[in-house]
This record gives structure tokens, C-alpha cells and sequence, in this order.
């Protein structure tokens, strides 16, 4: 097909907090430099912020560094953290406060910042825009461009306009291509482009399987009096010990009498009647948690996966014309809880890597640079630091990998002569639904706890119906004839928006029915389903959540 086509130095995919920073660092080299550089970010959300979810809680670490006068351009940093209070919940009804000294030093948050990630995004947007950084949103990557040697130079934006059946309609507009000198990948967790440049240039040889969890976050608007600016509430324990499985849960204090509140579910986990949204939902029901919400009302509701396979599981980034940064590689410091001032300076760093090389004349090439800038950074050294965090938790435990982590990251200072390694994938852990013990998670309430399909509404989630389906299936039969007897088709289960159902036809025959159209882009199936059959590709653009302040 011949394609309309547009010339920039340096494409970004995604207008996250790495996609951005890169874009920002490239103009501010650009002027300081004077010297002329094009630069454009694509983003596949209606807006810039409309798919960005995180907790959150953030070290302006990067930020600082970036714009060192961040607060006096009015960057959304609100509410600084002011308490930091940590509990192991045993059962439903029992919480025990975790004394402040007992607690792995990067879980402490003095100094830290609770933002809406979606409103920094659109401020970093603005500083973007206003270096002249040309900015796309509604416009989803679809593929990845290569030349005739097989280098990256640049990326394919998605048709517009294709019915379901795969036939163009009357508004039918074709992609355009975005050639580059050099193309920043910056999608996010799982990225669907990053996954398959990972795999043609096996960038993970050598390196341990990427691990997963679940965010599932809602916001919520509480009585003044229930109100604590800056406070910051992590639990671990119930309800996910009932199950064996891993995570934690978060509640933030931010500004206006709202909070943010959510669980994040290990993707390790062995049962395959485990539901992460229904473990959040009854997770609201413990009296740490219920006390602040009782009188309040849910205002906003969304998912998104996340990475946390450490240092072990970073692939190589680099690779002819292109670089992987932020969550697309895996940045995210887990025993922190944070990936946005990492994912900031990796996009930081690759930003310096290819201005030099433009500089110097050169494009499509592999920029080892960026590596070795990388590996002489703070980031790199930070997330060394914390590399046995998540395997201890695979391999102890929440409870026993904490006192672990204590000792490591407290006492050690994560100088141990070894590196903890898990190298069985997410996918691979279930065991058979026959062996696994059936979960019964209460009705909702409507008051505290809810459905799913409620919950989706308050995601602003929208797609165009007469559309492909971009949830893909490379063998129709697997979810019926294996998934449903092996484990009970655990798709109905792990997706937070009822995109999977296990339906029976007119014919009483049993169906594997996909709702496309409730996708929340989470990603979670793309990395859980046990026969890695499903395979998350970009919608029509603009299509999935719209996040106000997420």
C-alpha cells in the first residue's frame, strides 16, 4: 500500500512519562546547542493522559533534574507525603501497624509527592509543546517500520476507517509513516510494539522472564473529616494470602478530599479461580481500609499491568535505529513501588544517546551509548539495589521476603555477592483447576464494592464497535477445548473488565465470547493466558479508557 509519509529526526511512541522526558531532553540539548532538531510523539489515547493510571506516588528525582524549576512552571506536585503508615492485615477484620524502623528502606516516602500521573503527563506535554516537540495524540502505532537491512527506521500509525469484517468503510483513512533516525519506544508496560522488537532481536538472551503484576486502582471522594493530606497507607496480607497469591494494596491522601486507592496482584499467582478485581473488591471491606471510605463515593475506576522483574529481566534496549525506554524495558523499582522518575531518566539518557549520534552524523544505527550511559547512571545503580526484592517475595513469601528485603536493602545496602533469580514466566504458573480450591467472593454491595461493567463505565472507556477486534486469538479453539477444562478458562477471571465470558449459544454449545469494546488496555491477558494465545494489539486510535486525573 503506498502510505502519505512524514520525515522527523526522532519519532517517540507514547506520551508517558518517558516518551516525554526524551522529548523534552532532546529540545533542551537542541537550544542549549543551537542546533535544529524534529521531534514527534505519537500517542494512541484520545489525549495525552486519557490511558495513564498509576497509584501514585512519586520522587521528583528526575523531575529535578529535567526542570530544575519544575514548581515555579507550575508542575501538578500537590501534596507532599506526610505519614507513611504500613500494615500486615491477617484476616478480614485484623490489621497490625508495621513500625516505621522494621520497614525496607525504599518503601519509605519522606519527601515524596501523590499526583494524578495523567495531569503530570499533560504538564510535561505542555513544556514538550512549548520547546517545540510535535505531539500526536490519537494517533496509535501499529507497527514498527524497517528498512531494507532490517534496522528501525521509524513506525506505521493505525488505519482508520476498517470494519469488523476487515473491509474499509466510507471514513477509511490508511496509516501514515513516521520515518525517524532514530525511534524511542515508550508504550508502556508490555507494549505490543516492544514485545515484538524484544522478540525479533531476542533482546531478552540471557535475561530472566519480564514478571507481572495487576494495578487496579479507583478514585474516590471522601468526607472532609475522613480527610489526611500526604497520608500514605500500604497493606499486605489478606485477602491474597487466602489464595497464596502475591501483592500489596496502596491508599493515598491527595488533594480536594479525594483518595486513591488500589491493589496490585502478583501475575505469579497458582489459582486459577483467583480475581484480582474481586480480591480489590472485598479488600475495601477490611476496617483499615473502610474507615476512610464509608460516607465517600467512587468518582473513577481503571486497570493497567505493570512491570517488576528487576535489573535480571531488563532486556537489551538498543537495537539498530531504535531504543526501548521506561516501562517498554522494564525501569519500574519495585521494592519502591514507583517506575516514573526511573522511566524519566531512561528516556533522559536515550534522549542524550541519540543526540549525540545525530550530532555525529549517524542514524540507525545501535546506540551502545545509551547502555553505557545507563549502566553509569544512578538508575541503573538503584535498580541493582533492589534486584532480590521481587524474587525473595516469589520465593519466600510477602511476610518472610519482607524481613528478607529488610535485611537486604536496610543492612546490606543490597551488597549481597548474589542475585536472586524467579525463571518461571507468569503465564506458566497456574496449576490445573482441579487442584486449585474455587474462590467465593461476595456479591457488591453498590456501596463500597461493585461489578465490573460499573466499575468500566467509570473508565470513560469507549471504542468504536464496527472495528477489528484487537484482542487476537491465534487459535479460536484453545480457550474451550484447553483453557475451560485445564483451568476453567481463567480469562473470565484475571481481565478487571469483563472482556472474556464463557458463554452458550442458540445451539447450547459453549462459546469463548470477546467484549472488545470494554477493554481497558491493561494488558493482563497478553502476559496471563496460560497457552500465551491471546495477543493485545493497538485499536482504532483514540479508542479505551479516558482518564480525567488518573
Amino acid at each position: 500500500m503506498q502510505r502519505e509519509s512524514m520525515e522527523f529526526d526522532v519519532v517517540i511512541v507514547g506520551a508517558g512519562p518517558a516518551g516525554l522526558s526524551s522529548a523534552c531532553r532532546l529540545m533542551q540539548l537542541a537550544q542549549q546547542q543551537e542546533r535544529e532538531i524534529t521531534v514527534c510523539v505519537v500517542e494512541k489515547g484520545s489525549e495525552v493522559g486519557a490511558h495513564i493510571l498509576s497509584g501514585a506516588v512519586i520522587e521528583s528525582t528526575a523531575l529535578d533534574e529535567l526542570f530544575p524549576d519544575w514548581a515555579q512552571r507550575g508542575a501538578p506536585l500537590n501534596t507532599k507525603v506526610l505519614r507513611d503508615d504500613i500494615y500486615v492485615l491477617p484476616n478480614e477484620e485484623k490489621g497490625i501497624k508495621i513500625p516505621n524502623v522494621l520497614v525496607p528502606r525504599p518503601m519509605h516516602n519522606e519527601g515524596n509527592y501523590i499526583v494524578s500521573l495523567g495531569n503530570l503527563c499533560r504538564w510535561l506535554a505542555e513544556q514538550a509543546e512549548n520547546l517545540g516537540v510535535e505531539i500526536f495524540p490519537g494517533f496509535a502505532a501499529a507497527e514498527v517500520l524497517y528498512d531494507a537491512q532490517g534496522h528501525v527506521q521509524g513506525v506505521i500509525t493505525g488505519d482508520m476507517g476498517v470494519g469488523s469484517d476487515g473491509q474499509h468503510k466510507d471514513s477509511y483513512m490508511p496509516g501514515m509513516e513516521l520515518k525517524a533516525k532514530y525511534t524511542l519506544f515508550a508504550e508502556g508496560c508490555r507494549g505490543h510494539l516492544g514485545k515484538a522488537l524484544i522478540a525479533k532481536y531476542t533482546l531478552d538472551k540471557g535475561r530472566t522472564p519480564q514478571h507481572y503484576g495487576i494495578g487496579i486502582k479507583e478514585l474516590w471522594d471522601i468526607p472532609a473529616e475522613k480527610h489526611e493530606p500526604g497520608l500514605v497507607v500500604h497493606t499486605t496480607g489478606w485477602p491474597l494470602k487466602e489464595s497464596d497469591s502475591l501483592g500489596g494494596t496502596f491508599l493515598y491522601h491527595l488533594e480536594n478530599n479525594q483518595v486513591a486507592l488500589g491493589l496490585i496482584t502478583d501475575l505469579c499467582y497458582r489459582n486459577p479461580y483467583v480475581s484480582p478485581f474481586d480480591e480489590f473488591q472485598r479488600h475495601k471491606l477490611h476496617p483499615v481500609i473502610r474507615q476512610y471510605l464509608e460516607g465517600g463515593k467512587r468518582v473513577s475506576y481503571g486497570a493497567r499491568a505493570i512491570t517488576k522483574g528487576g535489573p535480571q529481566a531488563l532486556p537489551k534496549m538498543v537495537f539498530p535505529g531504535g531504543v526501548l525506554i521506561g516501562c517498554d524495558a522494564g525501569t519500574l523499582n519495585y521494592a519502591k513501588i514507583k517506575g516514573t522518575h526511573t522511566a524519566m531518566k531512561s528516556g533522559m539518557l536515550a534522549a542524550e544517546a541519540v543526540f549525540a549520534a545525530i550530532g555525529q552524523g549517524r542514524q540507525g544505527d545501535t546506540l551502545d551509548d545509551y547502555e553505557r550511559a545507563f549502566n553509569a547512571s544512578w538508575l541503573h545503580d538503584e535498580l541493582h539495589e533492589q534486584r532480590n526484592f521481587g524474587p525473595a517475595m516469589h520465593k519466600f513469601g510477602n511476610i518472610v521476603g519482607a524481613a528478607f528485603a529488610f535485611f537486604d536493602l536496610n543492612i546490606m545496602r543490597g551488597k549481597w555477592p548474589f542475585t536472586l533469580k524467579d525463571t518461571t514466566p507468569d503465564h506458566a504458573t497456574l496449576i490445573p483447576a482441579a487442584d486449585a480450591k474455587p474462590l467465593d467472593y461476595p456479591k457488591p454491595d453498590n456501596t463500597l464494592t461493585f461489578d465490573k461493567l460499573s466499575s468500566v463505565y467509570l473508565s470513560f472507556t469507549n471504542h468504536e464497535e464496527n472495528q477489528p477486534c484487537h484482542l487476537q486469538l491465534a487459535d479460536m479453539s484453545i480457550p474451550i477445548s484447553d483453557n475451560l477444562p485445564k483451568y476453567a478458562e481463567p480469562a473470565q477471571r484475571y481481565c478487571p473488565a469483563g472482556v472474556y465470558e464463557v458463554v452458550e449459544n442458540e445451539q447450547g454449545e459453549t462459546e469463548f465470547q470477546i467484549n472488545a469494546q470494554n477493554c481497558v488496555h491493561c494488558k493482563t491477558c497478553d502476559i496471563k493466558d496460560p497457552a500465551q494465545n491471546i495477543t493485545w494489539v493497538t485499536p482504532e486510535a483514540g479508542g479505551g479508557p479516558n482518564y480525567p486525573n488518573m
